[in-house]
């Protein structure tokens, strides 16, 4: 018995050596070793003081460059992740990037890239995270962006993009969470949006949209999962409609600063777990329905800067709601 487990446990770290062996002697893949030097290339000398070598998978004593994830694919190695965020990179988004066709996250937010995202972004079909926020970027969004099928987190916010939001963006079927805010986008949220069957976060809010509710939710069944809907600091008209209670998993509504008006629906109190409900300088009138105020999850209840009948009065103390970065991975 004990030779038997001392011949299993031999095997067994011959297996791992010989593994190490084979990851060690693996070449990394000539196009992504081109695309990352050519990046490397354009990035300036933040990012190459820590890329040294030519293979950024790592070579012989290098190790892997700062910021590149790469994983073996059975005889090269490629790389699956890019993350060079919050160094000051200066200048147009590298279109290198978009050779690197392994890539499932890309991360370069909280930089100075400017110009347009190129068309060819919908060559990374693997692409699960795309993160450029807090950028100079601007121009309209490609549709080719509706090509990143497993596209689960796409953050766009804090850059300068503009036109209208691609109706594109409903074919990422995976897609979670949503972020555009703090743009300069035009025109109205396109509804196609509600078939999207895992969206969670919709943040639209600061940009010049137009539109109503309404003409949002219009397809039936649209939303099933959305918890979070942000379409502040628009010019959003119209009423609240009842139907905007169908999405049961809402927790928060955050309407503030738009040109809204009607009464308040009580349906709207029978979304089961609200728990943000941000109203505030519209132009809604008439009286907050009493099943707000025994609504047991609602903790904000913002009513400021309307026309509601006096006596009205608001829940909570208004806190600004802000995500991190640990939401965003959620």
């Amino acid at each position: 018995m004990a030779s038997f487990c001392s011949l299993t446990l031999i095997l067994i770290l011959i297996s791992i050596f010989t593994f190490s062996i084979s990851v060690a002697h693996s070449k990394t893949l000539k196009r992504d070793v081109k695309a990352l030097n050519e990046i490397k290339a354009s990035l300036g000398w933040r990012v190459v003081y820590a890329w040294v070598g030519d293979d950024p998978c790592g070579d012989g004593n290098l190790p892997p460059w700062s910021g590149v994830t790469c994983s073996t694919q059975g005889d090269y190695r490629v790389v699956t992740e890019l993350e060079v965020y919050a160094v000051s990179i200066v200048g147009p988004f590298p279109i290198a990037v978009t050779n690197l066709l392994d890539l499932t996250r890309l991360d370069l937010h909280n930089n100075k890239l400017t110009g347009l995202i190129p068309p060819q972004i919908g060559r990374l079909r693997r692409l699960r995270m795309l993160n450029l926020r807090w950028n100079k970027l601007q121009d309209v969004l490609p549709p080719e962006i509706g090509e990143l099928k497993r596209l689960t987190h796409l953050s766009l916010s804090f850059n300068n993009f503009k036109g209208e939001i691609p109706r594109e963006l409903a074919n990422l079927p995976e897609l979670r969470y949503l972020y555009l805010q703090e743009n300069r986008f035009t025109g109205r949220v396109p509804a196609e949006l509600g078939t999207l069957q895992n969206l969670r976060h919709l943040d639209v809010g600061n940009n010049h949209l137009v539109g109503t509710i309404r003409e949002l939710i219009r397809i039936e069944g649209g939303f099933p999962v959305l918890r979070n809907l942000y379409l502040n600091n628009n010019y959003l008209t119209g009423g609240i409609p009842a139907q905007l209670a169908n999405l049961t998993n809402l927790e928060i509504l955050y309407l503030s600063y738009n040109r809204m008006s009607g009464a308040i629906p009580t349906a709207l109190a029978h979304i089961p777990k609200l728990t943000y409900l941000y109203l505030d300088h519209n132009q809604f009138s008439g009286r907050i329905p009493d099943a707000f105020y025994k609504h047991p999850f609602l903790k904000e209840l913002n009513i400021e800067g309307n026309t509601f009948r006096p006596g009205v009065n608001p829940i909570g103390s208004h806190k600004v709601l802000e995500l991190s970065d640990t939401d965003f991975l959620v």
